[in-house]
């Protein structure tokens, strides 16, 4: 599904008119840079207000973050950093804090425009604001920002990032019609994603029927979704009536919809069924690649088959595709679950080159661990390197190191 705010130029608007005061402005800055006078590039304070955001819990300090950094959705990392700062006061019930600043924000000159309004409504869905994002759709003309498909599909996909999906279809009977706005493919999508998340997917069929009637051809998305709905229901007839739909449309199944289809499996605990996907897939000369391997991994590991996640780990590396991070991270955890620390370890030191570093609770398993199997010394070699690299960190792990044999 196309991300409501991503599309348009990815030009810097930062420089542009703000309410805040120039005194304001120097004391938000000195948040980003508190050890210099100089001044931060754009994507400089985007970094550092990523990077303190992450670790702050103060909800008035994680607006003032924001503030400093002037954030915008023509950024990619400022959309990442709104995400992360959302969530964060979310978790905090800070509700009217998030309210007064995204309020705030619409005063700022360079953000009227739909993408930031559109940004907007979104974020109140990810706070469950649903009501405010509703609003804010409404309110769009008073702030001199003309309504489009663009913010409308960002409202319903408002409604499916805040798990209100009864709203998606009220919303999708009435306000085309009301506000002269006609839905386009992503808005089926998204109301395809809405119906297939909550167990509707049944419901689908009609809503393709209403894109043929308007002659809007569904895509790979379409479908995916729809086959994703139908395993999450088991119902394992309807999943190969999409696909002989999808002939019908004349698109082959690739290697997305295959992926699809062997996540869904996994989540099951159908591994193996999974796994002759995979063999079909090899048989009729498709190339898997790494989502593919790293979906399969993550299922045997769930149901205990560790060999199997061991060996499409061998064979996924000798075929050319790259384990992600949480590929790794996910077979080093269920390893040392699973009491093979030695290959833990080494697949934590492959991973570890990469720069790649698994959890804290993963790593003081794995750790103590090779304690018990008198491997002390690469034990604490592990140490070593886990201090060296989270400086932070090292007083937990001076504790874990004092506890290891002598």
């Amino acid at each position: 599904m196309t991300d409501p705010w991503r599309n348009g130029s990815a030009s810097d608007s930062r420089s542009e008119g703000c309410v805040f005061d120039s005194r304001r402005v120097r004391h938000f800055s000195s948040i980003l840079n508190p050890n210099s006078n100089t001044p931060l590039s754009s994507k400089e304070k985007s970094r550092a207000a990523l990077s303190l955001l992450k670790s702050e819990k103060n909800p008035e300090r994680i607006i003032d973050i924001c503030r400093a950094a002037s954030l915008t959705p023509e950024s990619h990392l400022d959309r990442i950093a709104f995400s992360v700062a959302i969530s964060k006061l979310t978790e905090s019930n800070y509700f009217e804090g998030i309210r007064l600043f995204l309020e705030e924000l619409k005063t700022r000159p360079d953000l009227r425009n739909e993408r930031f309004v559109s940004h907007s409504i979104v974020l109140y869905g990810q706070a469950g604001l649903l009501d405010n994002a509703v609003k804010t759709f409404e309110q769009m003309h008073e702030l001199g920002v003309d309504r489009t498909v663009k913010s409308l599909n960002a409202l319903l996909f408002s409604c499916v990032v805040a798990k209100k999906y009864g709203e998606v279809r009220r919303l999708l009977l009435e306000f085309p019609k009301k506000y002269g706005i006609e839905p386009d493919l992503d808005t089926y999508n998204t109301v395809i994603k809405a119906f297939c998340e909550s167990g509707s997917s049944s419901s689908v069929y009609s809503i393709l029927a209403e894109m043929g009637r308007k002659r809007i051809q569904p895509n790979m998305t379409s479908f995916g979704a729809l086959i994703a709905g139908f395993y999450k229901e088991e119902k394992y007839d309807d999943v190969g009536k999409v696909l002989e739909l999808m002939m019908k449309h004349e698109m082959h199944p690739g290697i997305s919809i295959y992926n699809i289809r062997i996540q869904s499996l996994c989540k099951l605990k159908k591994s193996g069924e999974a796994k002759a996907l995979l063999d079909g897939m090899l048989s009729r000369g498709m190339k898997p690649n790494s989502v593919t391997y790293c979906h399969l991994i993550h299922g045997f590991c769930k149901e205990g088959n560790l060999e199997e996640a061991k060996n499409l780990f061998e064979t996924m590396r000798r075929r050319g595709c790259q384990p992600d991070s949480d590929c790794y991270f996910t077979l080093v955890y269920f390893l040392c679950k699973g009491e093979d620390f030695e290959t833990a370890l080494r697949i934590c030191k492959g991973c570890m080159t990469k720069g790649w570093v698994p959890n804290f609770s993963t790593m003081k398993l794995l750790v103590n661990g090779l304690a018990s199997i008198s491997k002390v010394d690469e034990a604490r070699e592990l140490v070593g390197q886990i201090k060296e690299k989270f400086p932070k960190n090292a007083d937990l792990w001076n504790e874990i190191e004092e506890g290891l044999p002598k």
